[in-house]
Formats: C-alpha cells, sequence, structure tokens
C-alpha cells in the first residue's frame, strides 16, 4: 500500500534552497534528492529555514529522528514568522529527547504561546521516517502525521490570538535540557552523540512565497 503524501492533494512543491542560521558544518542539504541532515554533537546543534516566507500552505517532510539516548535533545518542524523575534507568529512540531513515542504541538501569536498539546504517536519516531505536515489556512491550522489530521485549530470570532503573519519553515535540533529544569525533554548526556535527525521530501507551498 502506499504511504499517504499530503502534497500530493495540495499545491506544493520541493523545497529546493536554504538558509543555515548557525553551525552550517553540522547541516547537509542535497537539493537533488531533497534531503536535509542536522547533527548535534560537541559543537553543538544546528538550524536551517527556507530562504522564503510562505503565507498560508501545506508544508510536509519526512522525518526520522536520531536513536540512542537522546534525552535533553530537541528535534522539530516547525514555522515562524522570525525566530528569535519577541513578536513572532509560530506552528510546531516538537520531538522531546526523553520520550520519542510522542510529539508536541504549539502555536503563537505575537509571541505568546502556551497552546502545548502533547500526541502518542503510537510509534518509535527513531524507527523510521514519517511524514509530518502542518496545514495552514485562513483561519484553521491542522498538524497532520502520516496524511492524518492529528490537531486541529480553527480561529473563532473576536480571536486575535492567531497566526496571520508570513512565516518560514524552520528545523533545528538543539539542547532543551534548560527548561523547566530538565522536565521538558530530560537532561542531556550525550552518550550515543553524534546525534542525526534526517529529513527527507521537503515540500513547501508552490504559490504563496511573498519575499
Amino acid at each position: 500500500m502506499a504511504e499517504p503524501a499530503i502534497h500530493q492533494h495540495s499545491q506544493t512543491q520541493p523545497l529546493k534552497q536554504i538558509a543555515i542560521d548557525y553551525t552550517p558544518e553540522a547541516c547537509s542539504h542535497c537539493p537533488i534528492s531533497n534531503t536535509i541532515t542536522l547533527t548535534y554533537d560537541h559543537r553543538g546543534g544546528a538550524r536551517w529555514r527556507s530562504t522564503t516566507r510562505y503565507l498560508h500552505g501545506t508544508f510536509t517532510a519526512k522525518i526520522q529522528i536520531p536513536k540512542g539516548n537522546t534525552s535533553g535533545l530537541n528535534f522539530n518542524l516547525y514555522l515562524s514568522s522570525l525566530e528569535g523575534d519577541k513578536s513572532q507568529d509560530e506552528i510546531d512540531f516538537e520531538f522531546l529527547g526523553n520520550d520519542t513515542t510522542i510529539i508536541q504541538t504549539n502555536y503563537y501569536c505575537n509571541g505568546i504561546g502556551n497552546k502545548e498539546e502533547i500526541h502518542q504517536l503510537g510509534f518509535d519516531a527513531s524507527d523510521g521516517f514519517h511524514e509530518y505536515g502542518i496545514k495552514w489556512g485562513l483561519g484553521f491550522i491542522e498538524w497532520l502525521i502520516d496524511g492524518k489530521v492529528v490537531r486541529k485549530e480553527e480561529k473563532k470570532e473576536g480571536d486575535d490570538g492567531f497566526p496571520e503573519k508570513a512565516m518560514f519553515l524552520y528545523a533545528s535540533v538543539w539542547d532543551a535540557s534548560c527548561i523547566a529544569d530538565g522536565k521538558w525533554t530530560g537532561k542531556y548526556h550525550g552518550t550515543d552523540a553524534p546525534y542525526v535527525c534526517l529529513y527527507k521530501d521537503i515540500h513547501v507551498p508552490s504559490n504563496t512565497a511573498v519575499e
């Protein structure tokens, strides 16, 4: 049976160009095969993003997170109007290193989040590739895993706390041990470093780029 592919039913195209925000030697990109690797080791992690912002659309990638003791690490795929901007809009998929069988979704508007939900994957995200997708439209967000909607949020009348800014597609790996004194992702041990997170078949909207 063919694996589900969200982008077959949406106006998307392969991601052809990326920018690397830090530690370029820990990130590799092959546009021909549409694959990206992120490595966490003694150099720290790395972060890549699309070179353009998009206003709505469907974003997908098949991801396999690293095996071993990944406690403390955060792997992700997310949209953000600008990483590091305190008034950013953002829509997240986040893998928490201390439990590779769950994923967290969240979204922000003008820098305000606190809308986290935890989802049981039904598999170990380090065992193989699965497709993770964000479908963002005017007044709604859907988070999809292997083509199945795991969460949907709709803008309510009078609600000004909904993402509306054009956003980049981002992904990173970093040590989040400092968050909540290690209660979020666990404490980093590094016993199985280097940790390599794999991304392939990355697709972005084909007609909503704004810059």
